[in-house]
């Protein structure tokens, strides 16, 4: 076997391991696609809820409660950037981190000072490398989060913001549209815009008109008790869909490396099989070769 043939042979074999990995993980990332999907449709209605009671209370009542009451001398800001804690799943976490440097530029810009907080070891792996500050960051469950996972980070954030650290709390995070389109976009969550609340489109919330309230024991004491829980609704919303967008993305990213390892065989098959005919077809010139050569000596030698 000529060398140029084992070099053919041995690239195959690799590429054909390569794609049995990719095409694992396809299929790994595309169950846990429909998991991640119904953990989104399970929270997004606790989420709105909390939404419309925290908007009942600060729209029906004149408490100035410092998580709805903006600060219009804000110095700084918090940003929240959720990534993946793996790769091998095409841009997802890098359009996340860029819509987080648009974001920091825009805030900047406005005069304030940008305090970033990460989940996930993308994000954190971008900032260290690149020496960029993080106030605190957060990894393991990026792919598998829980409620616990965003009481912890929100927790935090809200300390941070109830002791006035930080005057607004942003985050940046990937929104599952569909199997085909994930949108990294960044929202305010606090001060809360009340003129701005985010609802699902199937949320009651946005087809009624908010009823007169009674607040027992106070309004204030109402918004002390819902805006954790809204952030925390809000944080774990967005891990959620942060999750199910990345299994979308890496589905998509293996299925295109399973797609191309499988034309690059195609490709290699043909090359080998060519320098195969070709290492033939020089063996049967030179066989030839020799019994026309022997046929010439023995009709000498006569």
């Amino acid at each position: 076997m000529g060398a140029q043939l084992r070099v053919y042979k041995r690239r195959i074999r690799s590429v054909t391991a390569t794609k049995k990995i990719t095409k694992a993980m396809e299929m790994i990332s595309a169950s846990r696609i429909v998991k991640a999907q119904r953990a989104v449709a399970a929270s997004t209605p606790y989420a709105d809820e909390l939404t419309r009671a925290v908007t009942a209370v600060a729209t029906r009542s004149n408490a100035k409660h410092p998580l709805t009451h903006e600060n219009p001398n804000a110095k700084r800001a918090a940003v929240l950037l959720v990534t993946a804690d793996r790769g091998l799943a095409g841009g997802y976490s890098t359009n996340a981190i860029r819509q987080a440097l648009v974001l920091t530029e825009r805030l900047k810009a406005e005069g304030k000072e940008v305090v970033a907080y990460i989940t996930g070891r993308k994000g954190v792996q971008y900032y260290g490398f690149r020496n960029l500050a993080v106030a605190d960051s957060w990894t393991g469950f990026s792919d598998k989060p829980t409620y616990q996972d965003a009481k912890t980070v929100s927790a935090t954030l809200i300390e941070a913001f109830t002791a006035e650290t930080v005057d607004e709390l942003h985050i940046v995070s990937t929104k599952f549209v569909s199997m085909l389109t994930q949108t990294a976009a960044d929202a305010r969550l606090l001060p809360l815009k009340l003129d701005e609340v985010e609802l699902s489109d199937n949320s009651p919330a946005k087809a009624e008109i908010f009823p007169l309230y009674d607040f027992e024991p106070s309004a204030e004491g109402v918004l002390d008790a819902l805006l954790p829980r809204y952030v925390e609704s809000r944080i774990y919303n967005a891990l959620l869909q942060a999750a199910a967008s990345e299994h979308a993305a890496r589905r998509r990213a293996m299925k295109s490396a399973t797609d191309n390892a499988g034309e690059l065989i195609k490709s290699l098959t043909r090359l080998a099989n060519s320098a195969r005919q070709a290492e033939i077809t020089q063996e049967i010139s030179e066989i030839v070769g020799g019994a026309n050569a022997l046929a010439d000596a023995s009709a000498g030698s006569e």
